[in-house]
């Protein structure tokens, strides 16, 4: 807010000043909001992957509202003594803080735009330069078509038969974007941290309109806990999903509260097929396969939900990942009893986050994973991963990362038969963080 404050002046200091035609008062406002709305569309594209099209309808009732009546009449009422004043001010606010919200929530209101290439940001930049010159400046609304790269698609780079898997950070929980060529999946969204926030709305959502997605080929819910599916419903009130899987009943919190979000939306509820996941399901995108190990059809009621958990292995040309959810060690029984051979993997995501009721030792010897990751909140009251674990795996030679301490870690299985592994922390360091820190921190 504070360097997107002194920008705004800065722009209207450079597209104003020196002007010496007069303007008429209606005239000059409305020029400003159309300086400002413009110039900072590459700028809140880069940072935000977003545009607001109503803001020139937002400041337009709301700077002036404020300005000459909301501010005024709260200054005065705090001098004089006459309470009705205050009241004024109240009722004034609270008729600008409706329309506001009423313009936000129309369908339209926001354009969502994918992170562009650097060298099609720094092109509309100077095209925004060119288009803020004095007229008679040549070329000069020429300038605003050096934004068209900023709205090209974005195409994958990805290959038949290779995938990107994205272990997002979201604290104590669990969030795996898996991308082929032409679609994508989502595996659980992380926690909901409270009634008003949480990992689907704040990390999980803002991360797929950073890569351009539009639509998930499919949702899936491993089981039900809060840091698994907490975050699920507020990424599909941002971008639709063509199916759900999940281990889930049909009385399940989740479908309550998506049922809410499709009611809302004006979506019937039979829109998105609901699947339950199962041993035995598979399908292939782009020569990439997927298969559902877990749970068996035949499992208990009365098993836990992590032993619930739809365990999914993705095989890639250049190698494997295991989803594992929450299973714990009965699950993992289950898995060597039914499909021993199945379970061998290049990756896999700890069990139950590193738990000491999971990843028992012959599970862990049969996935035979090269690297473990641990999806972990930073100093978590469960003490995840359990440092037992972490020596277990370590043991029979598997390297082990962990979202605390590495942040997203991105696995690119593009060439050979080993993923290259990006670890967030280190590419991306906090701004307090020197380089050297953080690639130590993520060792």
């Amino acid at each position: 807010g504070f360097w997107l404050s002194f920008s705004a002046v800065a722009i209207l200091a450079f597209a104003m000043g020196g002007r010496l035609r007069p303007a008429p008062w209606w005239r000059a406002a409305i020029h400003t909001q159309w300086i400002i709305t413009l110039a900072f569309v590459p700028v809140l594209v880069m940072l935000f992957n977003q545009l607001s099209l109503v803001s020139p309808l937002a400041n337009g009732l709301a700077i002036p509202l404020v300005s000459l009546g909301v501010v005024p009449l709260a200054i005065a009422g705090a001098v004089l003594p006459f309470d009705f004043l205050l009241q004024w001010a109240a009722g004034l606010w609270q008729v600008c803080a409706h329309a506001l919200v009423w313009l936000h929530q129309l369908p339209w209101a926001v354009a969502h735009l994918a992170t562009p290439p650097m060298w099609a940001w720094l092109l509309a930049m100077l095209g925004t330069l060119v288009w803020l010159m004095p007229r008679g400046w040549p070329l000069r609304w020429a300038g605003l078509l050096l934004w068209l790269p900023l709205c090209l698609p974005v195409s994958s780079s990805l290959q038949p038969g290779q995938m990107r898997v994205t272990v997002l950070d979201v604290g104590q929980g669990l969030s795996v974007l898996v991308q082929t060529a032409q679609h994508a999946m989502l595996y659980d969204a992380g926690p909901a941290y409270n009634a008003q926030s949480d990992a689907g709305q704040r990390i999980v959502l803002p991360y797929l309109r950073h890569l351009g997605l539009r639509q998930l080929d499919l949702a899936v819910v491993s089981h039900d806990d809060n840091d698994h599916v907490g975050g699920m419903a507020s990424v599909l009130s941002g971008i639709a999903a063509k199916q759900i899987v999940s281990s889930l009943t049909s009385d399940a919190s989740f479908f309550t509260q998506l049922q809410q979000i499709h009611s809302a939306s004006g979506i019937p509820a039979s829109a998105i097929p609901r699947i339950a996941c199962h041993a035995g399901q598979q399908w292939q995108w782009d020569q990439v396969s997927f298969n559902v190990l877990y749970p068996t059809p035949s499992l208990a009621p009365e098993v836990k939900d992590n032993d619930k958990s739809c365990v999914i292995q993705v095989v890639s040309a250049h190698g494997s990942v295991l989803l594992t959810g929450d299973i714990e060690q009965y699950a993992e029984h289950v898995l060597l009893e039914s499909s021993p051979e199945a379970l061998r993997s290049n990756v896999m995501t700890m069990p139950h986050h590193g738990s000491k009721t999971s990843s028992s030792p012959a599970f862990i010897r049969q996935v035979q994973p090269e690297i473990a990751i641990a999806t972990v909140g930073y100093r978590n009251r469960f003490g995840h991963p359990k440092p037992e674990v972490m020596a277990r795996y370590q043991a029979l030679g598997s390297q082990t990362l962990r979202s605390d301490h590495d942040g997203a870690i991105v696995l690119e299985f593009t060439h050979g038969q080993r993923p290259q592994v990006i670890r967030w922390r280190a590419v991306e360091p906090h701004y307090w963080e020197t380089t050297d820190q953080a690639v130590a921190g993520a060792l």
